[in-house]
């Protein structure tokens, strides 16, 4: 493949971004513990890199808004529609690989 000029590579990275999230936002029954389990993120970290882009470039974003473009609404609202117990193989799964994880 040919080297990619900047603005392609980030226009296709926006694109791949968008397409991620659309998905995750289809996946509801993918809780974000399995996420962290299988893949090491989760839509909060989702969330939290795209505040950190956003506050890298000078624009204050708030961990709520930030959620709230990558859940697709308000995080409370997605968790009261969407969110199940975790199992607690699902908790120890967590906590072992990732111990300072909350």
């Amino acid at each position: 493949m040919s080297e990619l000029d900047d603005a392609t590579r980030t226009a296709l990275e926006a694109a791949a971004f968008r397409l991620l999230v659309d998905h995750l936002r289809e996946r509801t029954d993918v809780q974000n513990i399995d996420l962290m389990n299988l893949g090491g993120f989760c839509r909060n970290c989702l969330s939290n890199w795209y505040r950190e882009a956003a506050e890298a470039k000078g624009i204050a974003m708030s961990k709520a808004e930030s959620r709230e473009i990558v859940y697709g609404m308000p995080y409370e609202e997605w968790r009261a529609k969407y969110q199940t117990e975790a199992s607690p193989e699902a908790q120890a799964a967590l906590h072992k690989s990732h111990p300072h994880h909350d």
